[in-house]
C-alpha cells in the first residue's frame, strides 16, 4: 500500500471529527442503531462495531492514547 502523508493539522480536524461522530453515536444508539441497520442492510454492522472503528481511526491518527481500541466500551 503507497505511503499517505498528512498535515498535522490536517490530522488534527480528522480527529476531532471522528471523536464528535463517536460521541453522538453514543448519544442515541438505539434510534441511529436502526437508521445504520437500515443504510447497511441488516444487523452486520452495528454501532458498536462502527464506534470501534472510529476510535481505532482516531489513534491510529495519534489522536488518542487507545481508550476503547483493544475492547468495545460498555454502551
Amino acid at each position: 500500500m503507497p505511503a499517505v502523508n498528512l498535515d498535522t493539522s490536517d490530522a488534527t480536524e480528522l480527529t476531532e471529527l471522528l471523536r464528535f461522530v463517536h460521541d453522538w453515536l453514543a448519544i442515541d444508539a438505539a434510534r441511529l442503531g436502526e437508521s445504520l441497520s437500515t443504510f447497511v442492510g441488516g444487523r452486520a454492522y452495528d454501532i458498536v462495531e462502527l464506534r470501534a472503528d472510529l476510535a481505532r481511526f482516531t489513534f491510529l491518527l495519534g489522536g488518542s492514547d487507545g481508550e476503547g481500541v483493544f475492547a468495545h466500551e460498555p454502551e
